[in-house]
């Protein structure tokens, strides 16, 4: 049976939804391309991982460890697994990926530890809260606190400063737990705070930095930093027991020296961040829509009328609507346009009545 020649056009509504709705940025395609000539040995053993992982030594200003998997639930589910055994547990926030998102993937590889979730303002994990889930039994039938995972930027699109990093490093440590970082959108808390990748992560107490690159620009491909070189013991095998480890690892490493050597991680979160804070700025003039939380990376979470949720997705327009009832999540991403901003923030005044405050 032929497979009917269906023209391909890119839809025009979509790219709200999510950061990884975006295409490949040019500075990625490239280093794709250039490591696309010749025979290049595989799994990894090539110049241009070496190159990578050099690169994000030299970005962190520390010779950490540096491991390359295919996607983000890999990326939290190994690091996680790394730092446990089945008989621990990891605190991480209500709304934390690991949590919500990865299909139970960290209790997986980790072969059963439990992740003990618990709430705070503005997708921040309460620290009184975590000191209570540490503490709140230690005998042999509770699973033993081992990680406290934070999520940078949090999946409300807040961020957290150096200061609340360190602090909540320095009560993990008190108690003998480690600190992994879910860096799905690092790049985005990085430009907001305007400050070194290195202050909010080994200085300020992290042990495990799970940083994104799909989010950010890239076809595929997360890397796994260990500040403390020991926690990496045996990664290399657990990512290949969990089909993580790439065959042709260059088209994987590749993209991260072009996205580094001039500036196009940070440029495009920041792209990304603008265009959110202008859509912001848009949607709290209309009458209807109440902004759900600080807007501090690429994301913009609104709350507005059912019947204009409706309105908007009958025209055409796709968003995740997971934060309570009739909230809705806009993403902005590295190849967002002003104009997107724009078609984006009169859709909604036009479903909301068309009124200004």
């Amino acid at each position: 049976m032929a497979v009917p020649d269906l023209p391909i056009q890119p839809r025009t509504f979509n790219q709200f939804a999510s950061d990884n709705y975006a295409g490949v940025c040019p500075e990625a395609w490239q280093a794709m391309e250039e490591a696309n000539h010749g025979f290049v040995s595989s799994y990894g053993d090539d110049l241009w991982t070496e190159r990578a992982c050099e690169s994000i030594r030299q970005l962190f200003e520390t010779d950490c460890q540096v491991f390359f998997v295919f996607n983000g639930t890999a990326a939290n589910s190994l690091a996680l697994a790394a730092l446990c055994r089945s008989y621990h547990s990891v605190i991480c926030h209500d709304l934390a990926h690991v949590e919500t998102d990865e299909c139970g993937a960290p209790e997986f590889f980790s072969n059963g530890t439990k992740i003990l979730h618990i709430q705070g303002q503005e997708g921040k994990l309460d620290l009184s809260e975590v000191e209570r889930a540490i503490t709140r039994r230690s005998d042999i039938h509770y699973p033993r606190p081992r990680v406290l995972s934070l999520t940078q930027a949090t999946e409300v699109g807040t961020v957290y400063t150096p200061d609340e990093i360190r602090t909540a490093s320095e009560l993990a440590s008190r108690y003998g737990l480690k600190v992994q970082v879910d860096g799905a959108r690092f790049a985005n808390a990085v430009v907001s705070l305007d400050l070194s990748p290195a202050d909010i992560t080994w200085r300020a107490g992290v042990d495990v930095l799970c940083l994104g690159g799909a989010k950010n620009g890239m076809a595929v491909g997360e890397a796994v930093v260990f500040f403390d070189r020991e926690l990496a013991s045996e990664f290399e095998y657990r990512c290949k027991q969990a089909g993580q480890l790439a065959s042709k690892m260059r088209f994987i490493s590749a993209p991260w020296i072009g996205m580094l050597k001039g500036g196009a991680w940070l440029k495009n979160a920041r792209h990304a961040n603008d265009c959110a804070a202008l859509l912001e700025r848009e949607l709290a003039e209309i009458i209807g829509v109440r902004i759900m939380y600080p807007r501090q990376a690429n994301s913009v979470f609104v709350e507005m009328p059912e019947v204009s949720v409706n309105r908007l997705r009958a025209a055409g327009w796709h968003f995740y609507s997971f934060i309570g009832s009739g909230g809705a999540r806009f993403m902005c991403s590295w190849q967002t346009t002003r104009e997107d901003v724009f078609q984006l923030a009169e859709a909604v005044r036009t479903a909301c009545g068309g009124d200004r405050n």
